[in-house]
């Protein structure tokens, strides 16, 4: 007759009876598999239970989070070695790395197209050049072939470089590395060398190229380019500004808030937050849109078609600026080109170089002399070296 003790055991947790003695077993599903795993010997009563009923639950939890190493929990487990390299194959640390950005877009951490941005670069074509290999066997000098093989601009390698960064890091951490191939190659210098110049071209509209455009609006579309023209925004900044965000007495926008991929966010710097001024064309404009837009909404400028808020730069641009440009008959550039244009103008006709980093929401002038350098004119090329004269040093 069996005198053994019989107890009652929760979900997942089972008493094997051996020759030797009985030992408690745990069951958990893990990659699609059903995993029995037997605990190390040792009395079995409620207290052993109840332990073995949290270690399941524990592995579960870091299951589901993505985060289970198979061989720190059973060292000694057949699945150990096989589950320990699999844990470091890229492909599916790079999978982790998205879920990451995921779960970051969903706390407030990460902006939505921030996040598309990385998704495009861990699920494109040139980064399935790794998908196979385990982390450890990613080498520099493998890194260094891969990035020199890139054919694009130095901030695309950038981006690119961003989410596998993050992916060896993470697997440094988590001892699948013993040392950060990144860490030994010289990063800064190779982008340098290897990274193409971007074709982007600032070419601002002339005078004759803005009217054109502007006498090819419709009525409804006139304001919205007239403004725009008028205050160099940027698109998402256009798309966002609402009629509270408009000082009527000191012919002022406030602007706030930016638009991108859809989701309405502050300016990424203190700089983007800031008042620009309106002149009388940019005034005269939010007159003529009052009449249409005024009583729809917060927002100001309306998609003409629907009259609701754009969505996005894309459907600017494929909605408006496309045929607006089609019927000025003038050869197509982007419609970032008006913020140029804003810029470029005021500078040729004398504009403080630092005024207008302000109005265009820079954090300091230098992208303004590297970006609009030819429109500066002569007697602000120079500002530190005439500074110094007025000072007399």
């Amino acid at each position: 007759m069996d005198k053994r003790p019989k107890f009652d055991t929760p979900p997942g947790v089972i008493i094997r009876e051996f020759v030797t003695g009985d030992r408690i077993q745990i069951a958990f599903s893990y990659q699609g598999k059903e995993c029995r795993e037997l605990l190390p010997a040792g009395p079995i009563n409620k207290s052993s239970i109840q332990r073995a009923s949290v270690l399941r639950d524990d592995i579960r939890v870091k299951i589901k989070a993505g985060d289970f190493d198979y061989a720190e929990f059973f060292p000694n487990s057949p699945r150990a070695g096989v589950s320990k390299k699999k844990a470091g194959l890229m492909r599916i640390l790079l999978q982790k790395q998205l879920e990451t950005y995921e779960r970051q877009v969903q706390n407030g951490q990460l902006s939505p197209s921030t996040y598309i941005g990385y998704a495009k670069v861990i699920n494109g074509d040139r980064m399935q050049y790794w998908h196979e290999m385990h982390a450890s066997e990613v080498t520099p000098s493998m890194l260094r072939d891969w990035i020199s093989e890139m054919d694009c601009t130095s901030k695309a390698i950038r981006n690119t470089l961003i989410p596998l960064r993050s992916v060896f890091e993470d697997a440094l951490n988590d001892g699948l590395l013993e040392f950060d191939p990144f860490e030994r190659i010289a990063l800064a210098k190779l982008i340098r060398q290897t990274a193409k110049a971007s074709d982007y071209i600032v070419q601002p509209f002339t005078q004759a190229e803005r009217q054109a455009i502007l006498d090819a609006c419709r009525l409804d579309e006139r304001p919205t380019f007239q403004f725009w023209f008028n205050t160099g925004l940027r698109p998402g900044e256009l798309q966002a500004l609402e009629w509270q965000h408009i000082d009527w007495q000191r012919h002022i926008a406030r602007i706030v808030q930016n638009q991108v991929a859809g989701v309405i966010k502050g300016p990424k710097t203190a700089a983007g937050r800031r008042d620009v001024e309106l002149n009388d064309e940019a005034m005269a404009a939010l007159r003529a849109q009052q009449a249409i837009s005024g009583h729809l909404g917060s927002r100001i400028w309306l998609n003409p078609r629907t009259l609701a808020p754009w969505s996005s730069d894309a459907q600017v641009r494929k909605t408006a600026w496309l045929p607006i440009m089609a019927r000025a008959g003038i050869p197509y550039r982007n419609p970032y080109q008006i913020r140029h244009t804003y810029a470029s103008t005021l500078l040729t006709a004398g504009g403080n170089p630092w005024y207008v980093a302000q109005q265009l929401g820079h954090e300091d002038v230098e992208m303004v002399f590297r970006t609009y350098g030819k429109f500066i004119r002569e007697d602000y090329q120079k500002p530190k070296a005439e500074l110094r004269l007025v000072n007399g040093e």
